[in-house]
């Protein structure tokens, strides 16, 4: 065995091996205090000043108590995500004496945070539509609640389960498989099949990204490794830490800025999960001030009304049967579970539009929109959207001009409806930045001591986490959830197999259970809580 060996048993007594527990003083505990009483009087600061900005009165504060436990839970998941996958940024730098603990882990949490601020949005709404669309459109119902406490709470089990054994599972598996769950259960308990509660086109797109980015991460840092063998010369990138000597400085800066860009990339990736879930929230117990976004130029507006005039003739022109459509959100609806195009939906979407431009027409701008008509116009534009999302996926034939127009018109009616008011990436941003303060240890060991039987070398360090960096900023940028866990300890993994330094199986097995057992557990999780939650 080399003197670079690590076996479990004996991790602790080597001389490179990191002082994992650095000493917090009253100064720091009252620092994180501080910000975590300032990020609730921030939340609740902005909700009363939304709820104010539309004049509507205040005739009871239950929402508001309703609203601050959701949110309370909604934040506690964003922490519990924040310190379960801090070890995968921190794990590096930390092993290779680039950073001590406490600087890596308050650095990891700045960039967590600038990520989570400067996120687009596109991930959030991503996962969101995997959801039943009817749940979505009954967000503020008995229903709604049930099925974000639902997502949450087996969420967070999951993850707090995993964390608690030092096992590096994905926080992206562990909500998609909740999602799953949710919507299995609600269509099973409406008398329908299980498969007709999720949108699987969006799921199989999400579950091969999932599926896809461990292999990712593996190959690529393997290669990395071998092709910096190849081409960089220099033998201290391929040693080993000595006893608690940092690297060379520019060995030092590489690996400092990967770890700043998988933070950064975790925070822009992983924060939008949360948000998603808060406009869920907000959407459902504050429609007044939530359901549309009501920053939108007015001059959008007589735009948007005359494209759906034209765009509700031209599919009408299009209708196979000259019967009327009573019902046309149902006919929406029904399209949108199953994804079939029966003739019916055409001129459904057209007459759901022809409404839509009428209302918007009638008010002249969405601040306008009255209280009770403000949730109907915003399920209006979200099924219409969701609708031409459908029609594009199932690629039904129409006029070149109409599909033009119908592209345009899902643009607009999202801006109005998928959002996300920038009081809320602040407070995801503190949950987040402050949930990779503390719990990271147990994760870190594993990252950094048990899947190689080797101590992590500089090399090593630098082409998981570049790998890492890369594969989530693009999955950001394609607006898919992907997991930075599988991307990081995958590439860690590799990174030891081209080297040659052995791999620890027991660990490696102990992944592969975790990553097997997220999807169903949490499926099963979520749909029990579900199904609880509803009856309650």
């Amino acid at each position: 065995m080399s003197e670079n060996s690590l076996p479990a048993s004996a991790s602790s007594s080597i001389g490179g091996r990191p002082d994992l527990h650095p000493r917090g003083g009253r100064f720091s505990r009252a620092l994180f205090l501080l910000l975590v009483l300032a990020g609730l009087a921030f939340t609740a600061l902005n909700l009363f000043n939304d709820v104010a900005d539309t004049g509507a009165p205040v005739t009871s504060y239950t929402p508001f108590l309703l609203l601050g436990l959701a949110l309370l839970i909604a934040l506690g998941f964003e922490f519990v995500n924040g310190f379960h996958d801090t070890a995968n940024a921190v794990a590096t730098v930390i092993y290779t004496h680039s950073l001590t603990p406490g600087v890596a882990v308050v650095w990891s949490g700045i960039c967590n945070f600038l990520g989570v601020l400067l996120s687009s949005g596109v991930v959030a709404f991503g996962i969101i539509s995997l959801l039943p669309v009817e749940l979505i459109l009954q967000a503020g119902s008995g229903n709604g609640f049930a099925m974000v406490y639902a997502l949450l709470f087996s969420a967070m089990i999951w993850n707090l389960g995993t964390w608690y054994f030092g096992l590096p599972s994905s926080s992206s598996h562990t909500l998609i498989g909740s999602i799953i769950g949710v919507g299995v259960a609600n269509a099973l308990l409406h008398g329908r099949s299980g498969t007709s509660g999720v949108d699987w086109d969006q799921a199989l797109k999400v579950g091969y990204s999932l599926l896809l980015s461990p292999m990712v991460g593996f190959i690529c840092a393997a290669l990395l490794l071998l092709a910096m063998k190849a081409l960089i010369r220099n033998r201290q990138l391929y040693e080993a830490p000595k006893n608690d000597q940092p690297p060379p400085v520019w060995i030092r800066g590489l690996l400092i800025l990967t770890c700043t860009g998988v933070s950064f990339a975790h925070g822009s990736n992983d924060g939008q999960k949360g948000m998603g879930l808060i406009m869920l929230i907000l959407v459902g117990t504050m429609p007044i001030a939530y359901a549309l976004n009501r920053s939108l130029p007015p001059d959008q507006i007589p735009r948007v009304a005359a494209l759906t005039q034209i765009t509700e003739q031209q599919l009408l022109t299009l209708r196979s049967s000259t019967s009327e459509i009573a019902a046309p959100r149902e006919v929406l609806t029904e399209f949108v579970r199953t994804g079939q195009p029966r003739p019916q939906v055409l001129p459904a979407l057209g007459m759901m539009l022809g409404a839509i431009g009428d209302q918007i027409r009638r008010y002249g701008s969405m601040e306008n929109i009255p209280a009770q008509s403000v949730t109907n116009t915003r399920n209006d534009m979200y099924l219409a959207s969701e609708s031409i999302k459908h029609l594009q996926s199932a690629k039904v034939a129409l006029p070149e001009e109409t599909e033009r127009n119908l592209v345009a018109l899902k643009r607009e009616m999202d801006s109005a409806t998928r959002f996300i008011p920038m009081w809320v990436k602040v407070v995801v941003a503190i949950a987040l930045g402050l949930g990779t303060l503390v719990g990271w240890r147990r994760i870190v060991v594993t990252v950094g001591e048990r899947i190689g039987k080797t101590h992590l070398n500089y090399a090593q360090g630098a082409s998981a986490e570049l790998v890492a960096m890369a594969t989530i900023g693009a999955a950001d940028g394609f607006g898919l959830p992907v997991s930075t866990t599988h991307v990081l300890s995958s590439g860690v993994a590799g990174s030891m197999a081209a080297n040659r330094s052995g791999l620890q199986l027991a660990t490696l097995r102990n992944l592969a259970v975790a990553w097997v057992l997220t999807l169903p557990v949490s499926v099963l999780l979520a749909g029990l809580l579900y199904a609880l939650f509803i009856h309650l």
